[in-house]
């Protein structure tokens, strides 16, 4: 039986590197499949992984329907016994129910990769639509760790070096931006992200400001 599975963890877990792995594993067997990915930051249409992989994949935006598109795709004789989804926590909820579709009606496997809250700590859409439909929801086992070495659980955005709780939810940055950003204005500010422990999210305490914090000088004894 076809199975809706979700693989989810922070920025920096290896989310992306599973998906091309799991994609290689079904295709190195005669599997054929469908990758699908959206605002990757290898740029449009493409997936990538932190280690340097890539691959070609099929760019996915607000008015991309699955269902049509693979019941399409059958329709033309092509053979689709796998779909592979990165990045859907930007999927809208409607989308990830054409995903569970997928699977009930057709019989086809479906394993989507994406972060489960935002910044804020909020649940994305997509990303709560499918804890709420996954047949199996996976958290990955490879940690991601804060800069204090537990591990992390949040991802925090920065702007101009400062970490940031409200604005637009989906901005597109990477975790692997420069420690001290050059200043910008506020209309094209330096948008990048982090991954944290609970606490450190709760005190916006970033690798970037605790190290600061450490070579301050220490307060006179008197003044």
């Amino acid at each position: 039986m076809a199975e809706l599975h979700f693989f989810t963890g922070t920025m920096d877990s290896g989310k992306s590197t599973l998906a091309l792995q799991t994609n290689h594993n079904h295709a190195a067997r005669g599997r054929q499949g469908r990758i699908f990915v959206t605002r990757d930051r290898a740029g449009q249409g493409r997936i990538s992984s932190r280690l340097g992989l890539t691959h070609e994949a099929l760019e996915v935006d607000a008015d991309f329907d699955f269902w049509r598109h693979v019941v399409d795709s059958l329709t033309q004789g092509t053979r689709i016994d796998y779909v592979i989804c990165d990045e859907a926590q930007f999927y809208t909820r409607d989308q990830v129910d054409q995903l569970a579709k997928i699977v009930d009606e057709l019989q086809i496997d479906v394993f989507a990769f994406g972060i489960l809250t935002d910044f804020r700590t909020q649940l994305f859409p997509g990303s709560g639509r499918l804890v709420e439909l996954a047949d199996r929801m996976n958290v990955l086992q490879v940690e991601a760790l804060c800069w204090c070495g537990k591990r992390a659980t949040h991802n925090a955005r920065t702007e101009n070096g400062v970490m940031v709780t409200d604005g637009e939810v989906i901005v597109v940055g990477d975790v692997e931006a420069a420690e001290t950003p050059t200043p910008t204005s506020d209309a094209d500010a330096d948008v990048a992200y982090e991954v944290l422990c609970r606490q450190h999210h709760r005190r916006r305490l970033t690798a970037a400001r605790a190290k600061a914090v450490s070579l301050a000088p220490e307060p006179l004894p008197f003044g």
